[in-house]
């Protein structure tokens, strides 16, 4: 049923392409030779001040010059979400002598009126034409409203949940974020906007997980773990990229030419332009490589970055350095250059402003709720299912719901950011009211002042009405402050007095379900051995409590996978699935072994694990053949079955290790995942294509290499995939 539902949204949604505003992308042939022609005659139209013009970024709020926009010195603004807002500058910039369009931008990441899960939400789903499909709706939506460019996607890598940012990204696994990227990618470009990849490179890698923080990076963890996604990006056609805040083992990434410069344009031969982050060029003098923001600007613009966002050091200090001979004209121009192959690829030149009257019934529409509504359902995952808790049985004739974050704040109702309508959002209560029979009475109790967690508004009450009921849901989590940018935790529990609560709730000796809602993998180990059900959501969006009923009632089979592991304490953290093996391998758990004393090495929740109401087993994996050459490829099949009296989605996924390298390979690596509906009691054989060229890895000196030798493949349901063949690599 869910993948039938699937194909129809797929079908509505390409059925809409028509009307919307067109995609946008690279030119290819004589178009793409004919905008080189026109960017060098504009180019050789242009001041010194109108150059630099287009490499300024600024941003709306005090400070704002509109008059800069009309005199041709302002290249690009962000943070304008208004339509009539959006149509004034437009309108300024025909003022200018030379008539040069803005840029737009703004950070539409998961949602623009309409939002979807969060992006670690959305990778959880496992399903690449869900994701690309809300990036589609986000970048339709944030068209109709003026905007040509938006800072996303986010595809850094990260193993550590102490940073607040893995809620931008795919979780940790360089596969899979590859596929999420591409996929992000293409939806917001379909849906007409440029996206921007970030944050180039190593973001996600902070020590100790705090954000900003330094970042030192192998060479050949650089190769095989945090540039792929990039690649993957700017392989389905991304037209720009972001620069990361971070140092870049210790040289600031703003200001990193062996990166943007020489690997970026030179190796991987990116077209568009690069963006700094917001406010990092001046930034380049905390890090201690510039004594002012004009040996700043310099060094950030040789390096390769294009534009200046929100930091007005190109615009007050770049003009004097190409005066003073410290910046080659020939390098502003390449700059320069650059904006104005993008703003040509758009189609600004020729696009028209912004359709102030008919944005607003371009915003929430039916089409967009239904992806929103699908992407929150194959979100929520399942983590665990005591003695079969949920869905919830006929026997249970009372709910009480527990928490403030089962209802929406701004009075029940969510606004988009340029106010363009307001749509209910529907509280998890009514929401499960809808779902369940008639003679379920379902009761609320927002126990803390706010979605926050951080104090309680009447504890009592809430455990009152939980004592007086059959089955308790708790709807806790990460929210306000508490995730995010800037949102590095080293306590990874419920924020607040939420672990109290969810303590009180449990011994009241009701079956409890915690419903979670956060912005990264939390430390659950508590609730793992106390409640009686755990569903894990990544922040739904429009439509995520609507869909968490659906689950907690049946309605809906879960179908989420672990994107990222759960670890049982803060101290194993980094906790990942495809570490390296060691000379002392845990075996039995004696001293002498690479173990923790006092906790154990695996994830509570390992990468790719989740439960669903059926029960799925794998049987007779298989090769298509017993040797491949390294440069050929292999079919590997397994047939997985649905033991269970309900229909349901399994992922299933392909993991390999080569045991014998040059190089220590990891323990088990994910290449290939596919989602599949099976009908109660039917079997399918999934079968996956494996190139030997992705079999390799880097060395310290960046060169991919690829050995011969026996190559174990591993299919299942989760890391810890059970089902086993083998082949050998072989020299062609």
């Amino acid at each position: 049923m869910i993948l039938r539902l699937f194909a129809a949204l797929l079908t509505c949604g390409f059925a809409t392409i028509a009307f919307a505003q067109q995609g946008v992308g690279w030119k290819t042939g004589p178009e793409a030779a004919a905008i080189e022609r026109k960017v060098d005659a504009l180019i050789g139209k242009m001041t010194l001040e109108e150059k630099v013009g287009q490499l300024h970024l600024s941003g709306r709020g005090e400070g704002f010059d509109i008059n800069q926009v009309k005199a041709g010195r302002m290249g690009a603004v962000m943070n304008f979400v208004v339509p009539q807002e959006v149509r004034q500058v437009q309108e300024a910039v025909r003022q200018s002598r030379l008539k040069i369009p803005l840029i737009i931008g703004l950070d539409a990441v998961h949602g623009f009126s309409t939002y979807f899960p969060l992006p670690l939400g959305q990778a959880a789903s496992w399903n690449p034409q869900l994701i690309e499909q809300a990036a589609y709706w986000t970048g339709r939506e944030a068209s109709a409203a003026g905007i040509n460019w938006t800072f996303a996607p986010m595809v850094d890598m990260s193993r550590d949940p102490r940073w607040g940012r893995v809620l931008e990204g795919a979780g940790e696994d360089v596969h899979l974020a590859s596929v999420v990227a591409a996929a992000r990618t293409s939806g917001y470009q379909r849906g007409g906007v440029a996206a921007s990849v970030k944050h180039f490179v190593g973001y996600g890698a902070g020590e100790a997980g705090r954000d900003y923080n330094s970042t030192w990076i192998p060479l050949s963890q650089l190769h095989d773990l945090h540039l792929p996604p990039f690649k993957a990006a700017f392989q389905a056609g991304a037209m720009t990229a972001m620069a990361a805040f971070n140092a870049l083992n210790s040289m600031p990434a703003t200001a990193h030419r062996g990166m943007l410069t020489d690997l970026l344009r030179g190796k991987w031969g990116f077209r568009g332009f690069v963006t700094s982050d917001f406010g990092s060029i001046t930034e380049l003098r905390l890090h201690g490589i510039a004594k002012d923001d004009a040996e700043a600007a310099r060094k950030a613009l040789l390096a390769g970055i294009d534009m200046d966002m929100m930091g007005d050091v190109f615009h007050k200090h770049l003009a004097n350095e190409v005066k003073a001979g410290r910046v080659p004209v020939k390098a502003l121009d390449e700059a320069v250059r650059r904006v104005l192959r993008v703003k040509y690829h758009l189609g600004l030149f020729e696009r028209g402003d912004v359709d102030v009257a008919a944005a607003p019934s371009l915003m929430q529409t039916e089409e967009a709720r239904k992806v929103a509504r699908q992407a929150a359902r194959e979100g929520v995952i399942l983590l665990k299912n005591d003695k079969a808790t949920l869905p919830i049985a006929p026997s249970v004739k009372s709910v009480a719901v527990i928490g403030a974050m089962a209802v929406p704040e701004d009075e029940r109702v969510w606004t988009d950011p340029a106010g363009l309508g307001r749509r209910l959002v529907q509280p998890l209560p009514d929401a499960l009211r809808e779902q369940l029979p008639a003679d379920v009475t379902v009761a609320y109790e927002p126990a803390f002042t706010r979605n926050c967690g951080t104090e309680f508004k009447d504890k009592e009450a809430a455990v009152k009405a939980a004592a007086a009921v059959d089955l308790v849901v708790a709807m806790l989590g990460e929210d306000c402050e508490f995730m995010g940018e800037g949102a590095s935790r080293t306590d990874l529990g419920l924020p607040g007095v939420q672990q109290e609560l969810l303590g009180a709730l449990v011994e009241t000796g009701k079956p409890v379900v915690l419903v979670l809602a956060t912005g990264r993998p939390l430390v659950l180990t508590w609730a793992d051995k106390h409640v009686a059900a755990i569903v894990q959501t990544f922040h739904g969006g429009t439509e995520g409590r609507a869909a968490i009923a659906e689950v907690l009632a049946g309605k809906v089979n879960p179908a989420g996978r672990v994107p990222m592991s759960f670890p049982r304490s803060v101290g194993q953290i980094p906790v990942y699935y495809d570490q390296l093996p060691t000379g002392r391998p845990q075996k039995i758990r004696q001293r002498y072994e690479s173990i923790f004393m006092d906790e154990a090495n695996e994830a509570l929740y390992p990468f790719g694990f989740g439960l669903s109401y059926s029960r799925f087993t794998y049987a007779n994996p298989r090769v298509s053949r017993e040797k491949v050459a390294m440069d050929g490829a292999v079919e590997i099949a397994v047939e997985v079955t649905n033991r269970s009296e309900r229909d349901g989605q399994e992922v299933a996924q392909l993991y390999v290790r080569q045991p014998v390298a040059e190089r220590s390979r990891p323990l088990r690596q994910l290449k290939g995942f596919e989602k599949v509906f099976l009908k109660a009691g039917e079997t399918k054989t999934v079968t996956f294509r494996l190139e030997a060229g992705t079999l390799g890895a880097h060395d310290d000196a960046g060169r991919y290499r690829i050995d011969p030798g026996l190559v174990e493949v591993y299919l299942g349901g989760s890391s810890l995939a059970e089902a086993k063949t083998r082949f050998e690599l072989t020299k062609p």
